[in-house]
């Protein structure tokens, strides 16, 4: 049945036998000890003071008896007297000390009953005691300490009548009363009140030594339970030790050298990754510190891209501003030429009505010459008219032949005037198509400024875009920059975190290390 329980079931029944037995012997122990504790309190608190208090007022009894018996002595001085009154003093505080001493101790109900008998035989001894010093007062207050001496002398002298012997033979009547009194009725009270006492302290004493014997009982049954424990414990420990060596410490020896060798070899695996991790991590914080120094460099690199993104876009900004001023001198440049193509309509519109001028001078010149042949042949047809008239026709042919004349010079004119006009019509031709030249040449001049006015919008809104794109690309960079940064200090925060891992890797490395070297010793000790 132990071997069916657990390793943990094992261990608690075998501590809780070893706690029963301990316990047992323990409960014996207490009680022989309890047991002793009473009666040793029952000696202390019992029966020493009442023996003590009772003792207390016999000797108080005794002094003050003594002290009686003294005063009855005629030759005691009145020094002597007063320092045996004293001591009576002293002896009822002593008694009365006594008699709160044993009172405060309890009683048992035979003690009471003689406690009760001698508080009478006390009170009888005391009211005689009390009756002797008020017969003692009396004899004081007369101041004749020795009377029969007194009176012997008066009665030698003859001075029997006198008052002095009067009070002698009084004070003798009180000396002799006070001896019959201390020698018959205080002396049997005090004989009582003596027997009654030494009754009370004997009973005392009895349970005293009963306690006392109670005592040794008790030790003696303790220090049996003690030396047996003493016995059994040791005896007990050796056979639960061997028993427990073999039924639990041999199976667990087995498996703790079991356990044992699976920390060793977890740990030397533990420490072969410690070792591994402890490599990487330093690898790792080389690189770190490796990329923290290119982000250093990429951040330097980052802002000088801001500023030259900047000093681009302010480029940009200046080129813009060129362009916008081209855009305007083209726009003029368009004005104009749009000026100056209606200037060249408005010529070619003259030209055209020239021409037109023309034609009709060159039709009126035809018209001149037809009417210069009809009329050269009117006049050739007149001097055949002439020559046929004779003489009489002799004026008419002189006419004729002016008339002739001026019809050749008009016709001549006329050849003139339209060869002129040919010219000038061949001269306006010409000038209308330069004319048309120009005119094309001015849309040509317009298109061209119009598509460099288009080009220059386009550039205008390149250089805008350029200038956007480079403050972008300003504030980008800067952005860039920035994060740069925050990634360099997460990078030294890293850099930080790996060294301290390493650290910690290596302080590992070591705690793995001793528990290696613990798990050994323990291996070797198991």
């Amino acid at each position: 049945m132990f071997k069916n329980l657990s390793l943990q079931s094992r261990l608690v029944g075998s501590f809780l036998l070893m706690g029963l037995i301990v316990l047992v012997i323990g409960i014996a122990g207490w009680i022989g000890n309890s047991s002793l504790s009473n009666h040793i309190n029952t000696l202390n608190s019992n029966t020493l003071p009442s023996v003590v208090g009772l003792w207390k007022i016999n000797e108080g009894q005794t002094q003050v008896q003594s002290s009686e018996r003294a005063l009855l002595n005629t030759l005691l001085s009145q020094q002597n007297r007063q320092v045996e009154l004293t001591r009576i003093k002293q002896a009822w505080e002593q008694i009365e000390e006594g008699f709160k001493q044993y009172e405060s101790a309890p009683l048992t109900e035979e003690e009471k009953n003689l406690y009760k008998q001698f508080l009478i035989d006390w009170d009888r001894w005391k009211q005689d005691q009390e009756k002797f010093l008020r017969l003692y007062q009396k004899f004081e207050d007369i101041g004749i300490p020795n009377p029969r001496e007194v009176q012997v002398e008066l009665l030698n002298q003859n001075n029997g009548n006198l008052p002095q012997i009067t009070a002698a033979k009084v004070a003798v009547n009180l000396l002799n009363e006070l001896s019959k009194l201390s020698a018959n009725e205080e002396r049997t009270s005090f004989d009582k009140a003596t027997e009654s006492i030494i009754s009370v302290m004997n009973y005392s004493e009895q349970f005293g030594a009963a306690a006392k014997k109670a005592a040794d009982t008790d030790v003696a049954q303790t220090t049996f339970w003690i030396i047996l424990g003493m016995i059994l414990g040791p005896l007990s420990a050796i056979i639960f030790g061997i028993f427990f060596s073999i039924t639990i410490a041999k199976p667990l020896s087995s498996k703790i050298s079991g356990i044992v060798s699976t920390i060793v070899s977890s740990s030397s695996e533990i420490a072969a990754t410690a070792e591994q991790q402890e490599r990487t991590a330093a690898q790792q914080a080389a690189a770190v510190s490796q990329t923290t120094t290119t982000m250093d460099e990429l951040g330097a690199s980052s802002r000088a891209t801001a500023e030259q993104a900047e000093s681009a876009a302010t480029g940009a900004r200046q080129a813009m501003a060129l362009t916008e001023s081209g855009s305007q001198a083209v726009n003029r440049t368009l004005e104009e030429m749009a000026m100056l193509k209606e200037r060249v309509g408005a010529i070619a519109s003259q030209i055209l009505r020239l021409s037109d001028q023309t034609n009709q001078i060159g039709n009126i010149s035809s018209l001149v010459s037809d009417v210069a042949n009809q009329t050269n042949m009117l006049a050739l047809n007149a001097a055949v008219e002439a020559v046929r008239a004779g003489d009489h026709g002799k004026g008419f042919a002189v006419v004729a032949a002016e008339i002739r004349k001026l019809a050749d010079q008009s016709k001549t004119s006329a050849q003139k005037i339209s060869t002129l006009v040919a010219d000038i019509q061949n001269s306006i031709n010409l000038t209308v198509m330069v004319t048309d030249e120009g005119t094309k040449t001015v849309q040509e001049g317009a298109k061209t400024a119009q598509g460099t006015a288009d080009a220059f919008a386009g550039v205008a809104d390149s250089i805008h875009n350029i200038a956007v794109n480079s403050q972008q690309i300003s504030l980008s960079a800067k952005q860039q920059a920035i994060a740069i940064q925050q990634v360099v200090q997460a990078m030294n925060a890293l850099n930080v975190a790996a060294t301290e891992t390493a650290s910690g890797i290596s302080q590992t490395k070591v705690g793995i290390q001793r528990l290696n070297e613990a798990a050994l010793n323990l291996k070797v000790v198991v």
